[in-house]
């Protein structure tokens, strides 16, 4: 154990690279200087209270180099502290995402200005971070924080302000034997608590400090373990909170392997009198429940010279000690009652109950309830105590906020992500028997709809404390929680800087312009109303969104096989993201959040069997038969991790570089085309989409994190494969030889002359990976390939413009999912053909385009006995259609903007 109190007298203080500019949000990315970035708060919200800010920059090709540094200031000139580091590089080794992270407060107003530089400034604080004895010390100066480096903790002891204010910070669960629903015999449950087994610093300095803990739960009773876990610990120079990301993947059999509960546990030490401690819990927006653990209300008024002292002690102020008051106020408080345990409980979307009790003995007694709270617990003494907010508490419900012993020496302060109230976890498929594809769109096989692997992120903020916080500091606190602070820049600066690709900025300067953004708008606002309407909340569902819609019961089909969850099927995902881009919208980021949360962790396993690959769209989440790459793909995360610096979405990029290895497991194509009909003298078979796209997107994210070109080279192997086959990226039958340790692709499973033409290969972000490629790697067959592709896809057979009668390339269904496609050969060529029929495809058109445009996203009032609640419903709506058509519309406009139509009957509508 490292000597506490010679560390607190030694920590030093170093500098960090600051510079003073000036800068504002919206200002012509021209106008500004080289390497000099306008930032924004999210939502122009700086942090309500103190805090660490992470964020992502990227920057143009060859103009910053990776050992730069970079400072930030305020539009007051107020100098920041900042911590640099590279996220991903250009092929010229130059930077292309930069993370970034600073500290800040409710002071630090937007905008801020950011610039490389190679001035030094001063700066009076850092983190520090020492490894000594098993033990690791982050010291920020008001908090010290160790963490061993094994054992069952995943927090030694937390110090704020020189006071030890929590320890034995630990993880829990409780497995069940079992559903449970026997109540005559209730199933044999077991406990079981966090087992580090090993500890990683990566970042030490000067202003961010990254400790990561693997490990396992393990039995309290037995020598079983299970339940992986990765806790990430943030911690900020000058700052108390303290962030905390935890993930853990079921590792199983979901027959027999029921959790009961999960939770984060730390003991709270309490030094003062009962009377002084307290206890908080934050409900809906800025509702905060308060109580002392002793209240000093009395049939006779308790005061001391002559002052009423309730008042002050239900604001967390110190009131005096129980041998200060006269005999008769000892008296008094003495016989008021000492409540000991409270808990706060999340059962549904809808509603949370707060109950307390005096003891075990004692009943639980309703004490408030409410609708949605917003996630923080505080249990202390005026000498200090540990508050902790969860991230999405009531939208991941069944949650719990529990706190125990608050009339003992050490309190109990336990956030349950799975509340041990409600039923056990059930992670069970919906039904014993297998309903096929023609019936329910589902393709369930034996032993390929398990749970086994999946997983699940939270996100918590500590905040240490070294008094009791004023009820708006609580409420503050709660909100940082809930929605972290971030640092952005502009969208026009985003688009000038050229990354993912082609997209549009918004533009309403034409009648055709304008309609086509109410209908992005449309169907932003339509998504974001679904999603509270129809209550796509809970554990396990949060982030997603359904895939069809059934206009007879007026619900999606939740319960029709392939048709509920959507699972990232034609990836709305990038659809959020791209919104994201082209707005800086708060709402749309926090929903494109969320669904990258929930995509990246439930719907991809984690180890297993399946490791590396996605599942698609079901009833339950993981049902389905169909493994696939295109579900788990790096490309889905690549917009988050490079806007926030999120390590754990990081780590999800980085562990499906080698999905080619799961492919070769699990043959994506094994029923549809069946090897003993289609061979390959390969040692594996792949589509080139989605398969070998989903792969070559995931080579090129790991290429631009690392550098590392055999990543690059393996894209290029794909390419000449592609390249030298006679029909391009047509070749057929539609599953493709594939080596995958080089990337190679041969057709040599049919006729080298099969043509073959699938929608598939393009709508599960196929066409973004290839525009980011383009842009990357220099293959002119590649680029010939793609560019045929592109202006084939949709052309009729009897398209007059045909210049190869032999070949009847392209002419694919679901042409408004391409007209990105037509459009890109349109500008390439400079056709006026290829830009009309772009047009022509993605407003409506008889040979294919977007069918009902004007009906879209348009919502009638379904009420009464017809619904469950009155609702606004949409029957045209479609997941598949709403991403598709809304990710072309946003990179058609980009492509061929200025030729959209002047007349068009649309517009008038």
């Amino acid at each position: 154990m490292l000597d506490r109190s010679s560390i607190i007298s030694k920590t030093i203080y170093a500098s960090v690279l600051i510079m003073l500019f000036t800068g504002f949000w919206g200002e012509s990315v021209h106008g500004q200087s080289e390497n000099e970035v306008t930032l924004q708060w999210l939502a122009d919200h700086p942090p309500q209270h103190e805090t660490g800010v992470s964020w992502g920059v990227p920057w143009p090709r060859g103009e910053v180099e990776q050992n730069v540094s970079f400072q930030m200031s305020t539009e007051l000139g107020e100098n920041l502290p900042v911590q640099s580091w590279p996220m991903a590089y250009w092929p010229d080794g130059s930077v292309k995402w930069m993370g970034l992270a600073t500290v800040a407060d409710s002071t630090v107003k937007g905008p801020l200005t950011l610039t490389s530089t190679e001035k030094v400034a001063g700066y009076n604080n850092q983190v520090r971070v020492q490894k000594q004895n098993g033990e690791i010390l982050v010291d920020t100066g008001p908090l010290k924080a160790y963490i061993s480096m094994q054992g069952s903790g995943v927090i030694d002891s937390l110090i704020a302000d020189d006071r030890l204010v929590a320890q034995n910070g630990h993880l829990v669960a409780i497995s069940q034997e079992g559903p449970g629903n026997d109540v005559i015999k209730p199933p044999a449950r077991e406990k079981y608590v966090s087992q580090v087994e090993s500890v990683t610093m990566e970042q030490d300095g000067p202003v961010r400090a990254v400790i990561r803990l693997d490990g396992r739960h393990q039995s309290v009773n037995a020598t079983k373990a299970w339940l992986p876990f990765t806790v990430r610990l943030y911690f900020y120079a000058g700052k108390k909170p303290v962030r905390m990301v935890h993930s853990f993947v079921y590792d199983g059999d979901q027959e027999h392997d029921f959790i009961k509960g999960l939770a984060i546990e730390f003991d709270v030490p309490l030094r003062e009198e009962v009377h002084n401690r307290h206890v908080r819990f934050t409900g809906k927006d800025e509702g905060l429940w308060a109580e002392p653990v002793k209240p000093l209300e009395s049939r006779r008024r308790i005061s001391y010279e002559g002052e009423d002292v309730y008042p002050d002690q239900e604001k967390g102020r110190r009131v005096p000690n129980l041998e200060e008051f006269d005999p008769q106020m000892q008296s008094l408080i003495t016989d008021l009652a000492d409540w000991n345990d409270y808990k706060l409980v999340q059962s549904s979307p809808d509603g949370f109950t707060i109950k307390k009790r005096t003891g075990p003995e004692g009943a639980w007694i309703s004490a408030g309830a409410g609708t949605r709270a917003s996630g923080l617990a505080y249990v202390g003494d005026v000498s200090g105590g540990l508050g902790v907010g969860a991230k999405n508490f009531w939208q991941t419900y069944p949650s719990t906020l529990e706190i125990n012993n608050a009339t003992k020496d050490v309190a109990q302060l336990k956030v349950w992500l799975w509340s041990p109230e409600g039923e056990a976890m059930d992670m069970r498929h919906y039904d014993t028997e297998a309903h096929g594809l023609q019936a329910s769109y589902e393709d369930v096989q034996p032993g390929f709809s398990i749970a086994h692997g999946v997983a699940r992120t939270h996100e918590l903020t500590l905040f240490p404390q070294s008094s009791v916080a004023s009820h708006k500091e609580f409420v503050d606190q709660a909100r940082i929680s809930q929605e972290p602070p971030l640092l952005t820049a502009s969208p026009e600066y985003l688009h000038s800087v050229d990354v993912f690709g082609p997209w549009s900025l918004p533009d309403r300067s034409t009648p055709g312009k304008r309609w086509i953004e109410d209908k992005l708008n449309q169907a932003i606002s339509f998504y974001k109303r679904e999603i509270e309407q129809r209550r796509w909340y809970g554990f396990w569902d949060y982030g997603d969104i359904m895939h069809s819609y059934d206009g007879v019961r007026h619900k999606w089909r939740y319960d029709v096989g392939g048709f509920a969850w959507a699972n990232s099927e034609l990836v709305p995902d990038m659809w959020l993201w791209y919104s994201y881009l082209r707005t800086g919208r708060e709402d749309i980021f926090r929903m494109a959040e969320a669904m990258t949360r929930h995509t990246g962790e439930v719907d991809v396993y984690h180890l297993g069997k399946f490791e590396d690959l996605g599942s698609r769209h079901n009833v339950i989440h993981w049902g389905d038969g169909a493994k696939e790459a295109r579900i788990s793909q790096a490309v889905l995360r690549r917009f988050y991790y490079y806007l926030t610096t999120d390590e754990r979405t990081g780590d999800l990029m980085h562990a499906v570089t080698d999905t080619e290895d799961a492919i070769a497991r699990i043959d994506p194509m094994r029923i549809a085309m069946p090897t003993d009909e289609y061979t390959s003298k390969a040692p594996a078979r792949a589509r080139f989409g989605p398969d070998w796209l989903a792969m070559a997107g995931n080579w090129m994210t790991e290429w631009e994190r690392t550098g590392d070109t055999k990543y690059r080279d393996k894209i290029v192997n794909g390419m000449e494969s592609l390249a030298s086959m006679r029909n391009g990226l047509f070749s057929g039958p539609g599953v493709l030889g594939f080596n995958p340790e080089t990337g190679r692709l041969v057709n040599d499973t049919g006729n080298t002359n099969d043509e073959h033409t699938s929608h598939l290969a393009m709508i599960m972000g196929g066409a973004e990976v290839i525009f980011e490629m383009l842009d990357l790697i220099d293959h002119e067959g590649f680029e010939d390939a793609f560019l045929e592709y592109s202006r084939l896809y949709s052309m009729p057979e009897d398209a007059p413009e045909r210049t190869d009668a032999n070949r009847q390339l392209g002419d694919g269904n679901f042409k408004s999912w391409h007209a990105r496609l037509t459009a890109y050969a349109a500008k390439e060529l400079d056709s006026e053909i290829l830009e009309e029929r772009a047009w022509n495809h993605l407003l409506g058109s008889p040979d294919g385009g977007w069918q009902r445009p004007n009906s879209r996203f348009e919502t009638q009032l379904v009420d009464g006995p017809e619904t469950l609640r009155p609702m606004l419903v949409s029957p045209w709506t479609s997941t598949n259609s709403t991403a598709q058509w809304c990710l072309n519309a946003i990179e058609v406009l980009e492509l061929i903007g200025d030729t959209i139509p002047e007349d068009h009957p649309l517009w008038s509508e």
